[in-house]
């Protein structure tokens, strides 16, 4: 098989304008392509008169070898195959329990189970439909369980958002879970494009489908289930202490997969007392900024913006701040909503998600600056996330302490002046904002460096800076202000046997897929652990 990369399309083509690209460029007769698969397709924006797409594609010559031989160097590369993890035969004494069901536990367990591991999968919420309504209703009512993370990490599917799969990950695995989702109900489309987006509408049931296939592969999973304590003989891991629908129960094993997101701040404080190695990390946290989508449409796309074939436009800013932190955005959402993201009582923030659809009035993504460890306050290892609480606080008491949302047209923000009123933008935080000055939940230095960013990202998009867009607060989980130590090799935490840290929460991943390529070398490291 050939790769044939950039060729430049336009944004009406079809089939037989495809194909006769290929041929033209290969300078080959139709009788000798057998086959072709679109690999990559993206929009090249750049001059907005000319508005067009670039795709890679992978053909099958009849002859290929000889047809090879005669084309010019460049115009064609051998494809390589995606590769898939090789996984030896486990030995493990007993089953490997895996703690967090978020990309990183999902994508840990499915690989254990994919060995005849027998995996045992605590997830500490409900499914996921049922995991929703009591999200909602929680936040409706402000009785949060001050020790749930329903949101987020051991909540389970919440730390997927809304299954945008972008990453500067260049894992040989980046495939492999791709083609796991699309195996699994998420549309075959995230195999090609430049940024693939699964949509909530369409997750849920993508994670239920994974789920059940590790039950069906001899897997166990345990909704409701709180991990209380680790079981430890000296420096060796022996299981983890649960409490599962409200009863006690011990877990042993010699193998512990920690993979319980960015948020599990109980949990987190329970490992620090056991002695677990953990040290701050640096982070972002910000707002979460709306425009009109068919403003953001428009900057992008010209006059090509209502182009049925282009569908919502997204954008990807970073401006150097004065102070070296950086604003730049992050998860952006088109045609999405700001949606709450609060798992302790007292406490708000923010999120944003996108149906696969992404027809919503707006467009949102979190307008962030980088924190620093010098930023939090002390040198204790978990000091990070008092500084998030500390936040998230001030702005439930700024939107009227019934989690409503603070929210600040930017004209406002960027004038040093509360917001009396909203205008032409309409929030989609859900129940409910309150208009705000957030000058009163955010530290001065992330406010100065969001004003400097919109003003920065206003010359490379117009408009972004537009007067009645509208700043909602607070968004501080972008990723964890902690990172819990591990060998490089082994992936075994530092000092204590038989305990892996996974993905985002641990510290070592970023989003969707390099949490899920970390949960696969991780089980894949655990199952070498076994056999020795």
């Amino acid at each position: 098989m050939l790769r044939i990369d950039n060729l430049s399309l336009p944004l009406s083509y079809d089939l037989p304008l495809l194909t006769e690209a290929i041929l033209r460029k290969l300078r080959i007769p139709a009788d000798q392509l057998l086959s072709l698969t679109l690999a990559k397709k993206s929009v090249d924006a750049r001059d907005k008169g000319d508005v067009h797409f670039v795709v890679s594609v992978d053909v099958k010559l009849r002859n290929e070898d000889a047809w090879f031989k005669r084309m010019k160097p460049g115009t064609a590369n051998r494809a390589t195959p995606p590769a898939a993890p090789v996984l030896n035969k486990p030995a493990f004494a007993r089953p490997p329990v895996v703690v967090g069901a978020g990309p990183a536990g999902l994508f840990a367990a499915l690989t254990l189970a994919q060995a005849g591991a027998n995996p045992i999968l605590v997830e500490r919420g409900q499914p996921v439909d049922q995991r929703t309504q009591d999200v909602a209703a929680m936040q409706k009512n402000g009785t949060l369980d001050p020790d749930s993370n329903v949101q987020f990490g051991e909540g389970g599917a919440g730390a997927f958002s809304d299954g945008k799969l972008t990453t500067g990950t260049k894992s040989p695995y980046i495939r492999h879970v791709l083609n796991t989702f699309v195996a699994h109900g998420a549309p075959e489309e995230i195999l090609y494009l430049s940024k693939p987006h699964i949509g909530t509408d369409r997750l849920k049931g993508v994670v239920a489908s994974i789920r059940n296939e590790i039950i069906r592969l001899g897997g166990t999973v345990l909704f409701g289930t709180r991990v209380t304590e680790l079981i430890t003989r000296g420096s060796h891991v022996e299981g983890v202490k649960v409490v599962c629908q409200g009863q006690e129960r011990e877990l042993l094993t010699d193998s512990v997969l920690l993979a319980i997101g960015h948020s599990a701040r109980d949990t987190m404080q329970r490992l620090f007392n056991q002695g677990v190695i953990m040290v701050q990390k640096p982070f972002a946290m910000g707002v979460r900024i709306e425009h009109p989508q068919s403003l953001i449409s428009q900057a992008q796309y010209g006059k090509s913006w209502q182009h049925p074939a282009l569908g919502a436009a997204d954008y990807k800013l970073a401006v150097r701040t004065p102070d070296g932190r950086g604003c730049y955005t992050f998860c952006m959402c088109p045609g999405g909503e700001v949606i709450a993201a609060a798992s302790q009582p007292g406490g708000l923030c923010v999120n944003g998600m996108s149906y696969h659809a992404r027809d919503g009035r707006n467009a949102n993504a979190a307008l962030l600056v980088g924190v620093n460890p010098e930023d939090f306050g002390d040198d204790h290892p978990l000091s990070g996330f008092v500084l998030q609480r500390s936040i998230e606080q001030a702005a439930y008491r700024l939107g009227g302490s019934n989690f409503h949302a603070p929210v600040q047209r930017v004209e406002d923000f960027l004038a040093n002046r509360a917001s009396k009123a909203l205008g032409d933008v309409i929030p989609t935080y859900q129940p409910g904002v309150t208009p705000a000055d957030l000058r009163e939940c955010l530290p001065g230095f992330i406010i100065e460096d969001l004003k400097f960013g919109i003003r920065g990202m206003d010359r490379q998009l117009h408009g972004f800076a537009h007067p009645d867009a509208v700043l909602t607060g607070v968004e501080t989980r972008s990723s964890s202000p902690v990172r819990l130590n591990r060998d490089r090799i082994t992936c075994m935490a530092e000092g204590l046997d038989g305990l892996f840290p996974v993905g985002e929460g641990a510290g070592y991943a970023g989003g969707i897929m390099s949490a899920a390529v970390d949960g696969i070398v991780c089980a894949m490291a655990a199952i070498e652990r076994s056999r020795l």
